[in-house]
């Protein structure tokens, strides 16, 4: 289980990571918020896969940043795929 610091470490960077990648791809205000849902998943998932796996001995506290944000940054190339393809609709 995740102390506070750490749920706010890991909420903060996927929010950051949602914002460039919207800055980079986003088009609508709601592709913000489909952007930020998608990093704060992917990061939670990378969280969980770093935490089973105990593979890469680098983290910031109890945070896995390297698996979080690999997961994070796969789920929002994702999402803008999906995007991409409902516009094309």
């Amino acid at each position: 289980m995740l102390q506070a610091p750490a749920v706010v470490l890991c909420v903060a960077l996927a929010t950051a990571y949602a914002a460039a990648f919207y800055l980079w791809r986003g088009r609508r205000l709601r592709d913000l918020f489909f952007f930020w849902l998608a990093s704060v998943v992917g990061f939670a998932a990378g969280q969980a896969v770093g935490q089973i796996l105990d593979t890469i001995p680098w983290t910031i506290g109890q945070v896995h940043v390297i698996e979080a944000t690999l997961v994070a940054l796969t789920l929002l190339v994702i999402a803008a795929w999906l995007r991409q393809e409902e516009k094309a609709k």
